[in-house]
């Protein structure tokens, strides 16, 4: 993760190209300005000096001027003469903070104009200290000298000897800034090694002029924007093949071994880039030949919610494996549910059916749920009964939910699913498809010989049409077929 660049004091308003404002004495700084230019003469490279005491103004009604104020004192700590002016300029679109320590005062950075001829505003820092006080979030680059002297650690480790010491501290200190290392012609290949530490390149101290500083530095900026927005690129698509992995692990493999019926299954979850939704669904065959099937939806379509149902869908297989069915399988996910539940509003329906080993009858029960859908060679494809249906899970402490015997036959389909399938709108109305239209397509399929996948698949893409688009929420269907 980026570490935050620490920030100590807010950038006074001069620094802004606004009023002149008062900010407390906190240690010395320079400001340069080109050789034989004087000061208030120099509007191109304004170098801020923001930990000078100034004036405070006495009018505080709005500055409407245009001139300088100006002010020239001597360093306690350095004996250096500083100029200290207020202009107002026009706004500029970089900020560059140099970092370096030169005795002789002399500057080493000419002036500078961005790719719109603004000038290009400078702040210097005579060491981390003072660095790590002027480094806010607007500043775009930073010019460290390579000669700064290093911090005394005094601890005799390798650190104290490594020449690039302070590009490292720099480095750390600010992750998310662009950093041009200056060091000497003769020099060459510690600017190189800068670069492979970290630093976007390395100019020569004493050949830069204004023009080579200023797409240096504009250069540097956009090498580091186009670095970071890549590593975040990277580090998404990481995170979206991790995601992927995990969510292809948690939806359910049928455990049909043995039984004559046939399973199909199509999931899509509403969010957007997921493959795991609130729906969920699962089939096991018990050791008896019984095959139990269910399907459930927790009210939400969100991560959270597909984390509850996964949960939900592995504690009714193991449930089920263990021999519960009906009202004391689902009173048992009731308390799983309510346990593991972020909030005391959140529910799950819930379709529950367990066929017999010769595969003639079923007992159904349904939490809130949705019917399933019967349909039988010669006759037009119905829901079973749904008067029976029982409250959703985690709605009422203590609820029932009665166990319905169903005959089947001897060839049958049977189509499990949640609302997503039903609530799709049909049309740029507001009507819904509804249970009585997805019956009726359903019917149409089947007369026009879809079967298994391709009937599920069809079934899907037909209600994504009615809809214009996309289904708002997530969707999951299974089907079992029976054949003589």
């Amino acid at each position: 993760m980026p570490v935050p660049v620490p920030r100590q004091r807010a950038i006074p308003a001069v620094e802004c190209g606004q009023a002149p404002a008062a900010s407390p004495d906190s240690g010395p700084s320079k400001e340069q300005a080109p050789p034989g230019t004087h000061p208030a003469e120099n509007p191109t490279t304004r170098r801020e000096n923001p930990t000078e005491k100034r004036e405070k103004p006495t009018d505080t009604s709005p500055d409407t001027s245009t001139g300088t104020d100006s002010r020239t004192g001597t360093d306690a700590g350095t004996g250096r003469t500083h100029t200290d002016r207020t202009q107002s300029a026009a706004p500029t679109n970089l900020t560059v903070l140099l970092i370096e320590d030169d005795p002789a005062g002399s500057p080493i950075v000419p002036d500078l104009l961005d790719q719109a001829g603004k000038p290009i505003r400078v702040r210097t820092a005579r060491n981390l200290t003072e660095a790590g006080r002027l480094l806010t979030d607007d500043v775009h680059c930073i010019l460290l000298d390579l000669a700064l002297s290093t911090p005394a650690h005094g601890t005799g480790d390798a650190e104290d000897h490594d020449e690039l010491a302070v590009l490292r501290h720099v480095l750390e200190l600010a992750p998310r800034h662009a950093v041009l290392a200056l060091t000497s012609s003769s020099d060459a290949e510690r600017g190189a090694e800068a670069v492979a530490v970290g630093a976007q390149d390395y100019l020569f101290r004493d050949e830069l002029d204004g023009r080579l500083l200023s797409r240096a530095i504009r250069y540097a900026v956009e090498r580091k924007r186009s670095d970071s927005a890549e590593r975040r690129l990277a580090e998404g698509r990481l995170r979206a093949q991790e995601n992927r992995r995990l969510e292809r692990g948690l939806l359910p493999t049928p455990l049909l071994a043995g039984s004559p019926l046939r399973f199909a299954a199509r999931y899509r979850p509403g969010r957007s880039r997921a493959l795991l939704g609130g729906d969920f669904y699962d089939v096991v065959r018990t050791p008896d030949g019984t095959v139990h099937a269910m399907i459930g939806d927790v009210c939400g379509h969100g991560p959270d919610e597909a984390a509850l149902g996964v949960e939900l869908r592995i504690a009714w297989r193991a449930l089920t494996l263990a021999g519960l069915c009906g009202d004391e399988l689902l009173g048992t996910l009731q308390q799983v549910l309510e346990h593991e539940r972020s909030d005391d509003e959140i529910f799950a329906t819930l379709c529950a059916v367990d066929i017999s080993p010769d595969g003639r009858r079923a007992g159904l029960c349904l939490a809130g749920h949705p019917s399933p859908l019967l349909s039988r060679p010669g006759e037009p494809a119905r829901l079973l009964p749904y008067d029976n249906n029982g409250p959703a899970l985690g709605l009422l402490p203590g609820a029932r939910w009665p166990r319905m015997q169903v005959e089947l036959g001897a060839e049958w389909s049977l189509m499990l699913y949640t609302d997503g399938l039903i609530e799709g709108h049909v049309g740029e109305g507001r009507e819904r498809l509804g249970q009585d239209g997805m019956v009726e397509m359903v019917r149409r399929q089947l007369a026009e010989g879809l079967a298994g996948e391709e009937l599920l698949r069809a079934t899907v893409n037909e209600v994504r049409e009615l809809n214009g688009g996309e289904l708002a929420d997530d969707v999951a269907v299974v089907l079992l077929d029976r054949t003589a």
